[in-house]
């Protein structure tokens, strides 16, 4: 009888589950076409690359990389560059190629020192930090600076070590105290703007935000009046709720701080993705709720990690790594499975490239959505250049959704031309991922437009009047 009723218990219990399942889920999301937030500033949800190779890594995709419009790319100026291959000679053939990429890419460069040159740091260990000549390591930094602004290229981002908090198993050849990372801090952004004074400098690309260098940096940049243009931090989490929360602690961080007026930086940033998910549409949704999360937090930039995915040449690491810091990176790198990328190993893009891609179609000025679903979100603008509106959403949740649209201020009827990202297609054929659907109209007095959306699903539209040729033309 005891298993009877078990049987009985867990019987019902599974249709109530079932049932509860079953049950359709509804989200209004209400878009106010007449509330203006001012600029949307997309381009600051920006990308990063490097810390691998000295090589071009996708000098063959600018143009892919160009269409998504990024402010900053991110570079690591590593040890694998040899800036500095003995004393007085310098050496930028290498290093400047990655930089034309950026530049080309119409990107302005946050350059990421993680030099160590062999005549300044004769011994490899992470934990010397000094080089052996502080004037010698001033006037290489100098110089550095003086390279690009001799080329024009001046008010880069100059971000001082990565990931000291971990050293080499954050890919980097130093590991910082609160007290040594300052002193190296000072000296090396004084040569920086000497060189340039409208250089942006900050750090310290914590690899964990609650590191102890981070709130040091800050207390003491505000005690000795030494310039800090922004704060930089990493993390990897497949929740965007815990990225946000990361944000809105350093500005509160920053707050204890008002004399500082420090930009916000997350210049590392993506899933936690040693266990990927199995679901390929998961990874663009979540770059969109974090896009959203980050714009809601007022985060100034973020770098996503990263363009491309490539392999790492141990030989390269060994001269300035440890021999296991050495092999770490090149097993990581090279035998670990990597999703990381905008673009694989083959240079192939992912389902994430077409995410940013919507991310960048949404230009001008943010219009006002918000919605009684957690899980949904959207962006909406206008962009008076080209006289439309632009309206991304998406769900990022497990189970699909109805969306209920309710316009308010809509300023006349318009068209939306509309798109539905397609993460499972196995083509990267824009066309497929980016699936055309059909036209709607949208009318001031007809009642909300109901969409439905699959477990982590992505629609943009572009919203014209129906006059839009003639308008944009002025026929």
């Amino acid at each position: 009888m005891k298993v009877l009723r078990f049987l009985t218990v867990a019987l019902i219990a599974g249709l109530t589950t079932a049932a509860a399942v079953a049950q359709p889920r509804t989200a209004n999301l209400n878009l106010d076409f007449s509330k203006n937030l001012g600029p949307m500033e997309m381009d600051h949800i920006s990308l990063g690359q490097g810390g691998l190779s000295p090589d071009p890594i996708w000098d063959n995709r600018i143009a892919e990389v160009r269409a998504l419009h990024p402010r900053l790319i991110r570079l690591f100026v590593q040890e694998y560059f040899d800036i500095l291959p003995a004393k007085g000679q310098y050496h930028f053939d290498t290093l400047d190629q990655s930089v034309r990429e950026i530049v080309e890419a119409g990107a302005l460069p946050l350059m990421t020192i993680t030099i160590k040159p062999k005549v300044l740091f004769p011994k490899v260990d992470q934990d010397i930090i000094d080089p052996n000549d502080y004037n010698a390591w001033e006037q290489l930094i100098a110089h550095i600076v003086s390279h690009y602004k001799a080329q024009g290229l001046s008010g880069f981002y100059w971000e001082v070590g990565n990931e000291g908090d971990i050293g080499e198993s954050g890919g980097s050849p130093y590991r910082f105290t609160p007290a040594n990372y300052t002193r190296y801090y000072q000296h090396t952004i004084e040569a920086i703007l000497k060189a340039d004074p409208t250089a942006h400098v900050g750090g310290p690309a914590m690899a964990h935000w609650k590191s102890p260098i981070l709130p040091a940096l800050i207390a003491f940049c505000d005690k000795n009046k030494v310039p800090l243009n922004f704060v930089s931090w990493h993390i990897y989490n497949n929740d965007p709720k815990a990225i946000q929360a990361t944000i809105e602690s350093v500005k509160a961080l920053l707050a204890q701080h008002p004399a500082i007026h420090a930009e916000t930086i997350l210049d590392e940033w993506n899933m936690a993705l040693s266990l990927p998910p199995e679901n390929p549409s998961v990874q663009p949704a979540f770059v969109a709720e974090t896009a959203w999360r980050m714009k809601e937090s007022g985060l100034t930039y973020s770098c996503f990690y990263h363009i491309r995915d490539y392999h790492v040449d141990r030989d390269r690491f060994a001269p300035f790594f440890s021999p296991g810091g050495a092999s770490f990176m090149a097993s990581w790198w090279n035998r670990m499975p990597q999703y990381s990328g905008l673009f694989d190993y083959q240079n192939v893009m992912r389902p994430a490239y077409f995410s940013f891609e919507l991310l960048a179609r949404v230009t001008g000025d943010r219009l006002d959505a918000t919605s009684d679903d957690d899980a949904v979100h959207a962006f909406l603008s206008y962009d008076k250049t080209y006289r439309i509106y632009n309206l991304l959403f998406w769900n990022f949740s497990a189970s699909p959704v109805t969306i209920k649209l309710q316009e308010h201020g809509l300023p006349e009827t318009l068209v939306a031309r509309r798109r539905r990202l397609d993460a499972k297609s196995p083509s990267e054929d824009e066309n497929a991922r980016l699936h055309p659907l059909p036209d709607l109209k949208l009318d001031p007095s007809a009642a909300p437009t109901e969409i439905q959306l699959e477990p982590y699903g992505m629609e943009t539209w572009a919203l014209e009047p129906t006059n839009w040729v003639k308008q944009l033309l002025g026929r």
